[in-house]
């Protein structure tokens, strides 16, 4: 019987009707209030083609978040702040520094019980996420971001092992003169964050820095976290053809407490405090520190004006310390690796690619792009046993390096003017080395090697039907390495890496609508199809060792749809919808919870919600009003299962936020100041959950109403 936990779901539905007869009543009178161009509906982006075009001509599900609502979407701590407002891609705050958000794509990623998985993510081209797959937002740095682009479907496959998507973070253009901006947030539960970001330009450079210091107490026992970031991008124009950036990123993590999930018996009673199976686990006092710095350079020259060359280096370091709330008693086994997690980590690659334009006869184009890339990390990593907290006894010692070698080539091709032909191949070769250092009685050579390789095909069509109406349909493969983490071990207590556990293996297929209604709206729409073989699930957590499996086919179905529209001179409304139907398509046996569980099938894939709406409703009558503009919002969720049995959910949610902010401008500074009232209502739900957590602390409460108010001055010295 499924448990569902939460305050009044039934009321979901009819809101979700309201909110969207409000929408398109307010669309169908736009025309007859629409001021000519006032909203920006055709960003530039590159994640569609590598090359900078109109997102409006990408033939593909790409979105984007510019400066202006990254800034109106919170204290600018996560991306799950800004995300949300996008179809297709679901990013869950847990209120756990010590865990990163969760973050999905069309349903892949929503395994990961920390980090980010199945998802490629790059800021300012350089990577971060490892060549196994496994990847980190912590390091983004919100304050000096210019854009956030979100690309889904097939073409994603040609940046590697990405099965999901894509997600690409972009510092803000330099500015035009020397400019200093100073910010501070507050907000509920101890929450506070300074920052300052300089920029400035000269022709041929350009400098752009910041720092942000953020605190936090937590509104759960144990969450109090810390974190400190700088951001810095140097770019110069060395020459009319030549352009050099350079970006250095550093994070420092010194506090990342971990409040962990709840059973469902501990969600629902609210009496977490007196458990005492939840005391006994955070005695052992679950926490992360992290230390990340990295360097990255590309150059392009163009060779022509017709050829571009682009190049691309990176270097970096992680040092990482993670106690975990293993018992001490389970800690004793010899097969253990002890509960508390300790690697330092060095990573880095190099990327060359070219691109080359030709243009035909009747204005039609084909471009052409290849490109080699070469990524690795090498890990020293070591696991001791946690008494309360305190490092005790060596368990775990080894040495572990991922290196991954791909080639991509991609074309496209107008057969004429209305018509044009996407086509391309990726060819990646990930490579996985594990020399084990701890070798005892009992807990016997876990060394090992092991290689996996996929050629990746993606083809597609795009029709330009009119100047303001683009279709497309798109086909491709996809794969998805294992992560470190997940090879491991072998199930049964046998040695070496799991040799048994494949790659999973996709084929995407989607079709997808851009359509232009009048000068300030646009529709976005896609429908798709997913079938994948070899999914990756838990099989077993036995004496402290996790092994996984492959579970034979699943298959991801949906739609997508967003869309914006300025409503006259003062009004601007967006709306987007996820609906995903993530089915296990065969039966298998699970051992996540310790014991073996038959997973049906025709289970929910867990972490998935199968509906997501976010709908937006913004005033800015702009300077006759004194810079005052305000905004109502609604977010809603389907369920989220909490294991591959489908054994337990959460329930559904609808939360509604307020937003208002001024402008003033005295002297040389403009100031603004924000504020923010999320969860209005003081809805009390699962916002996440612990995908097959092995004590059954699958759940993690979303937090209550929640207010924040910010700050914000700039000068720009003329």
């Amino acid at each position: 019987m499924q448990a569902r936990h939460g305050i009044r779901p039934g009321l979901a539905t009819p809101l979700i009707g309201v909110v969207l007869t409000l929408v398109g009543a307010l669309v169908c009178t736009a025309r007859a209030q629409m001021a000519p161009s006032t909203l920006l509906l055709d960003t530039v982006v590159i994640s569609g083609q590598r090359t900078r075009e109109p997102s409006f001509d990408v033939p593909a599900a790409i979105s984007s978040v510019g400066r202006a609502e990254i800034e109106n979407a919170g204290p600018q701590i996560g991306l799950n702040e800004v995300l949300s407002r996008l179809p297709g891609i679901s990013v869950r705050n847990r209120n756990n520094e010590a865990q990163d958000l969760q973050l999905s794509i069309r349903g892949f990623g929503a395994r990961s019980t920390f980090g980010v998985r199945g998802v490629k993510v790059l800021v300012d081209g350089i990577p971060a996420t490892m060549p196994d797959g496994q990847g980190q937002v912590s390091n983004v740095a919100l304050g000096s971001v210019g854009r956030i682009e979100v690309l889904r479907g097939p073409l994603a496959q040609l940046y590697g092992n990405a099965a999901g998507g894509v997600l690409q973070v972009f510092t803000a253009d330099d500015a035009l003169v020397p400019t200093a901006t100073l910010s501070a947030a507050l907000g509920r539960y101890g929450l506070w964050k300074v920052g300052t970001t300089v920029s400035t330009s000269t022709p041929g450079y350009g400098l752009t820095i910041e720092g942000a210091d953020i605190h936090s107490d937590g509104f759960r026992p144990h969450s109090q976290s810390r974190r400190r970031q700088l951001n810095a991008r140097w770019q110069s124009q060395w020459t009319a053809d030549t352009h050099v950036a350079v970006v250095l990123n550093v994070l420092d993590q010194p506090t990342s407490k971990d409040p962990l999930g709840l059973t469902a018996e501990q969600f629902r009673s609210r009496r977490t405090g007196s458990n005492p199976a939840y005391l006994a686990a955070l005695a052992q006092d679950p926490r992360k520190t992290v230390r990340q710095q990295q360097v990255g350079a590309t150059v392009t020259h163009r060779l022509s004006d017709a050829t571009e060359l682009s190049v691309r280096g990176y270097l970096g370091s992680r040092e990482l310390t993670n106690a975990l709330s293993i018992p001490i008693a389970a800690q004793a086994s010899p097969t253990s690796s002890g509960g508390i997690v300790d690697f330092d980590r060095t990573y880095g690659g190099a990327a060359v690619q070219g691109a080359h334009r030709i243009v035909l006869a009747e204005g039609r184009v084909m471009t052409l792009t290849a490109g080699v890339e070469v990524e690795t990390y090498r890990e020293d990593r070591q696991g001791y046993v946690n008494t309360r907290g305190e490092r005790g006894d060596l368990k775990r010692d080894e040495l572990n390096t991922v290196r991954s070698t791909d080639v991509f080539v991609q074309a496209t091709y107008d057969l004429t003017p209305q018509w044009t032909l996407t086509a391309g191949a990726r060819h990646s070769r990930v490579k996985f080395t594990s020399d084990d250092r701890y070798i005892v009685p009992g807990n016997p050579d876990d060394s090992g090697r092991l290689a996996f390789s996929a050629t990746n095909p993606v083809a597609g069509i795009a029709w330009k039907v009119t100047p303001t109406l683009n279709a497309y349909a798109n086909a491709g493969r996809g794969f998805e390495t294992p992560t470190f983490n997940e090879l491991s071990y072998r199930p049964n207590g046998l040695t070496g890496l799991n040799t048994a556990l494949k790659a999973a293996r996709s084929r995407h297929a989607e079709v997808g609508v851009k359509w232009k209604l009048s000068d300030g709206q646009r529709l976005d729409a896609a429908v798709f199809h997913i079938a994948t073989d070899d999914e990756i699930v838990v099989n077993s957590n036995v004496g402290g060792r996790s092994t996984f499996r492959n579970a034979g086919r699943t298959s991801r179905r949906g739609a997508e749809l967003s869309h914006t529209a300025q409503l006259g001179r003062s009004l601007h409304s967006v709306v987007s919808l996820t609906v995903l139907r993530a089915r296990f398509d065969d039966a298998f046996v699970s051992g996540s919870g310790g014991a073996a569980t038959l997973v049906r099938a025709g289970n929910r894939l867990p972490g998935t919600p199968d509906r997501q709406l976010y709908a937006e409703l913004a005033w800015s009558p702009g300077d006759a009003s004194g810079g005052l503009s305000a905004a109502a919002e609604v977010a809603h969720s389907g369920r989220l299962y909490v294991n591959d049995a489908n054994a337990d959910a959460t329930s559904t949610s609808t939360v509604f936020n307020l937003r208002a902010s001024w402008r003033q401008t005295v002297g040389g500074w403009q100031f603004s100041e924000r504020i923010r009232i999320d969860n209005l209502t003081d809805r009390r739900y699962a916002g996440s959950v612990i995908v097959n957590e092995g004590n059954g602390r699958y759940f993690e409460p979303a937090l209550p109403r929640t207010w924040t108010m910010g700050i914000t001055a700039t000068h720009a010295w003329q």
